[in-house]
């Protein structure tokens, strides 16, 4: 079985570039088709992939602006032509699913988001510091995204969601059924320690959106040590607002962030996010979570057993948890095998069967007539 990989963009670091790594695993001869890439700023084990992208590659600073054009990147997926190949799959948290393939391939989309700063543009824009006239200008060019996004779900032929919040909003956003396959979390490298130290830890890009504002300011209040693993465009902000008792440790070494995860009191995740890795990276350390009660929080944080919700994104509802938190109360063996739960060989399992039970009906089915009606959109 030929396969093909699609990506947004790899220019940075995260959970979706986590994911790309281990489908490239379950299928090392397939191609990585993307926009733009910079081999600098991913996983160096990117570069014994076969990645090609696309005409953006040479526009000037793309690699680290590529926000700015936004606009293009409807077009170059839907100019983007991928053939000779039995399965296509997109990792996609924005257009990528929109490629266009033959009837005989099967494309199956794992959905990290629908396009978050198109269909949650309100919340997106309100942690970004844009002017208000400026967020009026942009709005028909989200009305024009919006329907774009609409059109490149029809060339889909399955989607697969990481959450059931995200199965949710395919649903509500495409019209579309999913399956719910959560992403694949290493966690057989992590494991807890002996010893325990008196710090809350934040592990995240320092982007708005994360609301690590919140942890920051709430820590500051309260007068309690935070160490902020990550780095990001937020950085000099929450430097602003933070007190003495709260230390940035800048990016660090997968061993350093381990040894931190194991050894804190407790994990602060204070965004809503789509699923998020590093709680159960956390819980896989044997260490307790104190999240925002939404979004993938709610499907990986057993509440009063691995972790606590704060139920409102503000420091007074954070506040609240943090300062009657007492961290003896969790069971460092529970928290493991509750993150067991997503671990990559149940996720390898799971995708594989689904993508080869797929591609078989996909097969006896003929479905070039209704294969063609779906892509054949936009």
């Amino acid at each position: 079985m030929k396969v093909a990989l699609v990506h947004d963009w790899l220019n940075q670091m995260g959970g979706a570039e986590r994911v790309l790594l281990t489908l490239g695993s379950m299928y090392p001869e397939a191609p990585i088709f993307t926009s733009i890439y910079g081999p600098d700023l991913v996983d160096e084990d990117f570069r014994e992939k076969h990645i090609r992208t696309s005409a953006m590659q040479k526009l000037p600073g793309v690699l680290t602006r590529h926000r700015w054009y936004l606009p293009l990147f409807p077009t170059v997926f839907d100019r983007m032509r991928i053939e000779g190949f039995d399965v296509v799959i997109s990792n996609a948290s924005a257009f990528c699913k929109g490629v266009r393939t033959p009837a005989s391939s099967m494309h199956v989309c794992y959905c990290l988001t629908p396009t978050r700063f198109v269909w949650n543009a309100a919340a997106y824009l309100a942690r970004e510091n844009i002017k208000p006239a400026l967020r009026l200008a942009i709005l028909p060019l989200l009305i024009t995204l919006r329907r774009w996004d609409r059109v490149m779900a029809g060339r889909v032929d399955r989607f697969v969601a990481i959450s059931k919040a995200i199965a949710a909003r395919i649903k509500d956003r495409y019209g579309r059924d999913s399956e719910i396959i959560f992403p694949p979390v290493d966690v057989d490298s992590f494991a807890p320690s002996t010893e325990v130290d008196d710090y809350f830890l934040v592990v995240s890009r320092l982007a708005p959106y994360k609301r690590i504002d919140l942890a920051v300011a709430a820590c500051t209040k309260l007068g309690l040590p935070l160490k902020v693993i990550g780095s990001g465009r937020d950085s000099e902000s929450l430097r602003s607002i933070a007190g003495p008792s709260v230390e940035f440790l800048g990016r660090l070494e997968d061993a350093q962030v381990k040894h931190h995860l194991a050894r804190c009191k407790a994990l602060i995740f204070p965004g809503e996010e789509d699923f998020g890795i590093v709680p159960v990276e956390a819980q896989a350390s044997g260490r307790p979570v104190v999240a925002y009660g939404a979004g993938g929080a709610l499907e990986t944080v057993g509440e009063g057993r691995t972790g606590e919700f704060f139920r409102n994104p503000t420091v007074d509802s954070l506040m609240g948890v943090l300062s009657r938190f007492d961290d003896s109360r969790y069971s460092p063996r529970e928290m493991k095998a509750n993150a067991q739960r997503f671990s990559e060989a149940v996720f390898t399992d799971r995708f594989t069967r689904f993508v080869e039970t797929a591609r078989s009906e996909h097969e006896r089915s003929g479905s070039a007539v209704g294969a063609i009606a779906s892509k054949a959109g936009g």
